[in-house]
């Protein structure tokens, strides 16, 4: 079953906020879930988007699809960036050879 980073609505009538989790595909949008990585709040000016690094970070790691709109988040706060930086240097760092001692 695959996992990934969703939108989940709360809030009032006409004015939702967003939590940011991560949860099965098969699951329904405001079902359970794993573990909540971020907020969204588009009612204020600028919309309010607050994300916990670490957790995103581990859970890209993991294999997690970010859907559409919150792969849009991601990029505006730089996040998707920086992850594409880190996996460049883990790269980098696999490949170079080991020195090797004579």
């Amino acid at each position: 079953m695959s996992t990934k980073m969703k939108l989940t609505r709360m809030g009032k009538k006409r004015h939702p906020i967003y939590r940011i989790v991560i949860v099965d595909s098969h699951k329904p949008r405001d079902g359970a879930y794993k573990e909540a990585v971020g907020f969204y709040d588009p009612n204020t000016e600028p919309a309010t988007i607050r994300f916990d690094e670490e957790k995103v970070f581990k859970w890209l790691e993991v294999g997690v699809i970010p859907t559409d709109t919150v792969k849009n988040l991601l990029r505006q706060e730089g996040l998707l960036k920086k992850w594409h930086e880190i996996k460049i240097e883990r790269a980098k760092e696999e490949k170079a050879p080991e020195p090797q001692e004579a």
